[in-house]
């Protein structure tokens, strides 16, 4: 793979978003996780994902909430000249968007595949219940 992906949130939801990537998909060690815990801060979690993109060359950063600390530590980095691009909103279709088109080496809109997966399924079954009575 030629990208990494870096999942930032708070608590776990990263590792969990992973994990549950990787029953899909395999095994993904260009998924990097970045987790600010409870009882940490800003500078904690600016400490580790200084540690975690120091050895990566060429990364995408997705975040769980815009406007949360995890979100604003990278977007400041950006601000200070830092070349990265950034995500608010992740969710799993936005991952497997993400491995897909590393795997077969075409860009992919992740806000655009991201949103494309949220559905009402209620609406949606509704629908072909009225499609079924015509």
């Amino acid at each position: 793979m030629g990208k990494s992906l870096i999942l930032v949130s708070h608590g776990l939801f990263s590792e969990e978003l992973k994990k549950s990537t990787e029953m899909i998909m395999g095994p993904q060690a260009d998924i990097h996780t970045v987790t600010l815990l409870p009882e940490e801060g800003p500078e904690d979690f600016l400490k580790k994902f200084e540690e975690t993109v120091s050895s990566l060359e060429d990364y995408v950063v997705f975040a769980d909430l815009l406007g949360g600390t995890p979100c604003n530590v990278v977007s400041r980095l950006i601000l200070e000249g830092n070349p990265i691009q950034l995500y608010a909103g992740m969710n799993m279709p936005m991952v497997i968007g993400f491995l897909n088109g590393e795997l077969i080496g075409e860009a992919v809109d992740y806000v655009e595949f991201g949103a494309s997966n949220i559905r009402d399924i209620n609406a949606m079954l509704a629908s072909d219940d009225d499609e079924d009575d015509e």
